[in-house]
């Protein structure tokens, strides 16, 4: 028994070290891996240079249209397809937009009317008892001036005389009462009239019209509802003038706001509409900045055109604004001038000069680098336009369709190991059958 075990251990034993074997040969001679150089080819195409930044669609022109009197809804007005006034309504200048119930609202002008009419009437009182007390003033001084001929000749007793005096007196004093209540009378009749004014404007406030042609954004009330008007009027409709024109206000941050100037072109997008890029120009840039997580930002609105009706209000939009242009150029990617190789791929007669080559940036010059026999070679060219991703070739000795490196890159060849015909190497073969002829006596062709 002890035997037996331990042939199985030796066996064991000789099986690890074998495995063990194999590994470490497989180890030792699999493949190394290999730096490799990743390439691109000089191309001619379209770059721009543009500053990036998102903001939301807007109507060119929106006017608030609000309730300037307290009241209930009472009915809506028709838009120009005959329908009642809604979200979409296609309106004109003038038009009946809603109707506030206007019973209080008739009541005070009659009232006004009727405080108009008694001003009116104390009027004519006052104006009436100015001419009587002229009448009386007349009469009483013809009477003061016999008086005063009379008593002299002892023809008239004192008290005749002082009562003339008297009456003239008087006479004159109700002159002075009877035109102040005239002028009483006339303020009454400014503040009557005032007030009916007042009363009939807000009667015409019960009806709301549109005071521009356009199309209904927004309804905020509906039939039955009471609004209140205070310090500010309350908002029922919100009306957008022209919906053809419209204005994309983008935020753009501060370190990109003094490369920004009216009537620089702008292409944006919108999500609804991912294939599509719209076109406009910066109208205007705000000057009243908002702070936001310590990031300040400007808002600038950009014009654009919407004769298609495609831009709807409140879209978000990718805007990119754009400093400059070229068109059918030679490009090479930003990936290609960042590039520096180690000294070790350099080819030997650029050795003492790769500092100089790599520190290179003056003026716009760059090296880019080009695979040789004795290593990588650098080539001097000048840089125009920078974008995103590629920049322009301005002058060089590369030409269009030339090859440069972009990056290197780590490659480590796969173990490739061949099968055996038939199937895979680690299944068991099928032992061969051989065929036997059973009917001896058949041959070939049936006959015995």
């Amino acid at each position: 028994m002890k035997r037996i075990l331990t042939i199985v251990i030796i066996v064991v034993i000789l099986g690890l070290l074998g495995w063990g074997s194999v590994a470490l040969y497989r180890h030792y001679n699999a493949p190394r891996e290999k730096l490799v150089f990743k390439t691109e080819k000089i191309s001619r195409g379209d770059l721009r240079s543009t500053i990036s930044a998102s903001g939301t669609i807007e109507p060119e022109e929106l006017i608030n249209v609000g309730a300037q009197v307290n009241g209930k809804i009472m009915t809506f007005g028709l838009d120009a397809d005959g329908k009642s006034i809604d979200y979409g309504s296609r309106i004109t200048a003038g038009m009946v937009l809603a109707r506030i119930d206007d019973v209080l609202y008739e009541a005070e002008v009659r009232q006004a009317k009727a405080a108009k009419l008694q001003a009116q009437a104390a009027i004519k009182s006052a104006q009436a008892n100015i001419a009587v007390t002229k009448a009386d003033l007349l009469l009483a001084e013809q009477n003061w001036s016999r008086a005063k001929e009379l008593f002299p000749k002892k023809a008239m007793s004192r008290s005749d005389y002082d009562e003339a005096l008297a009456q003239f007196r008087s006479a004159k004093a109700r002159i002075g009462v009877s035109e102040a209540s005239l002028a009483q009378a006339q303020s009454q009749l400014a503040s009557a009239e005032a007030s009916l004014l007042k009363a009939e404007r807000n009667l015409n406030y019960c009806v709301i019209t549109s005071p521009v042609d356009g199309v209904i954004i927004d309804r905020r009330v509906s039939i039955g509802q009471t609004v209140v008007s205070n310090m500010s009027a309350s908002s029922i409709f919100l009306i957008a003038k022209d919906l053809k024109k419209m204005q994309v206000w983008a935020s753009v941050n501060e370190a990109d706001i003094g490369d920004i100037k009216p009537g620089m072109p702008v292409i944006f997008t919108v999500d609804t509409f991912p294939g599509r890029r719209f076109r406009g120009t910066v109208h205007k840039v705000r000057l009243n900045a908002t702070m936001s997580q310590n990031v300040v930002t400007y808002v600038v609105e950009i014009a654009t055109d919407n004769k298609d009706g495609k831009l709807l209000p409140y879209l978000t939009a990718n805007v990119r604004f754009i400093k400059a242009s070229r068109e059918n150029v030679m490009t090479v990617s930003n990936a290609a001038l960042r590039f520096q190789p180690e000294p070790a791929m350099v080819a030997p007669e650029y050795q003492k000069e790769l500092p100089q080559l790599l520190s290179l940036r003056r003026g716009g010059e760059r090296v880019l680098w080009v695979a040789s026999e004795a290593g990588l070679k650098p080539v001097k060219v000048k840089v125009g336009l920078v974008s995103s991703g590629s920049a322009e070739l301005m002058a060089g000795t590369l030409k269009e369709g030339d090859e440069v490196i972009n990056g290197t890159a780590v490659e480590t060849p796969a173990l490739k190991k061949k099968a055996p015909a038939g199937g895979s190497p680690f299944m068991p073969k099928m032992p061969q059958i051989k065929r036997r002829n059973l009917n001896p006596g058949r041959t070939q062709g049936g006959a015995r």
